[in-house]
């Protein structure tokens, strides 16, 4: 399994109970992006927090090792490849592992302004993720860059904060702006492109916004927040769509694809869970079962 998130140890937990032993290579902390996430709505078993969910998962991988299931390897995966008999992922360090097959679930990585096609700043501008954010840091004027999903959590993990959020929401951000467009608390403003400059007095952010109609609108602004999504953060090797996402049924054979990777609209913890867990069990169906007619 490559990624400790709500995927891979799903992934390692469902390997265990099919007598599957796995090595989970994690990079950073168990739970990887829950443990920013302020509060959890869409998840069973009453979690409040994201990094209550990822205790939970680190005790689940613990439970593994104690019982000679998993072995957990710290690690940055940099190489994944299929072969006819095994799979093999090779880390940063050197090091390459070999097993019948490689679940991968490394997620998404932020996005950064000059990641979008529909910003242009100049350079000395810099935009703080909105998900560090805390209320003492908003002001009347406050924008933010996209209205990608951690916009609601962020609101649900600050419910008494009554600051207007004014919220740049381009396109393709449209269909995500639905879960808060009900929120007092937000503003959204349909944009096709901004421009973003320092003004030549005084603090703050010239915002230039062009919207649909093509009509131009100039606010000053006295924050600016970071929340534009992210992009998947694919290990060489997997093969990628146009978006840069991770098809599952266009892998390598032995190379199973899990959680946040696979596509952006399915940037869900709850589905995380749920791929991880399908991806074994597909492979254990179609191998270590006697009339399985798989890989082997």
């Amino acid at each position: 399994m490559v990624g400790a998130g709500p995927a891979g140890v799903a992934a390692a937990v469902m390997a265990a109970s099919l007598n599957l032993r796995t090595t989970v290579v994690e990079a950073g902390p168990v739970g990887g992006k829950l443990h920013r996430i302020g509060a959890l709505e869409n998840v069973p078993g009453s979690w409040s927090t994201g990094p209550q969910l990822a205790e939970a998962l680190a005790s689940d991988l613990g439970r593994l090792e104690k019982a000679g299931r998993c072995t957990l390897v710290q690690g940055l995966a940099a190489r994944v490849s299929g072969h006819d008999d095994r799979a093999e992922l090779a880390l940063a360090d050197g090091r390459v592992l070999s097993a019948e097959f490689v679940v991968v679930a490394t997620g998404v990585t932020d996005l950064a302004p000059a990641d979008a096609e529909w910003i242009t700043a100049s350079d000395e501008f810099s935009a703080p993720p909105l998900w560090r954010a805390t209320p003492q840091d908003l002001t009347v004027r406050t924008y933010v860059l996209g209205a990608d999903r951690p916009l609601g959590t962020w609101l649900r993990a600050h419910p008494d904060v009554t600051t207007t959020l004014h919220v740049l929401c381009p396109p393709a951000d449209t269909y995500k702006a639905t879960e808060v467009e009900d929120d007092g608390r937000v503003r959204l403003v349909p944009i096709s492109h901004t421009t973003i400059t320092k003004p030549s007095y005084g603090g703050g952010w010239t915002v230039e916004v062009e919207g649909h109609d093509g009509a131009k609108t100039i606010y000053a602004a006295t924050s600016v927040l970071n929340n534009l999504g992210n992009k998947p953060a694919a290990v060489t090797g997997l093969v990628s769509a146009e978006d840069g996402y991770c098809p599952p049924d266009k892998q390598h054979r032995r190379i199973r694809i899990a959680g946040d990777i696979r596509s952006a609209r399915y940037q869900r913890i709850a589905t995380a869970h749920g791929s991880g867990a399908e991806a074994v069990l597909a492979y254990y169906y179609d191998t270590a079962l006697p009339n399985g007619g798989g890989i082997r």
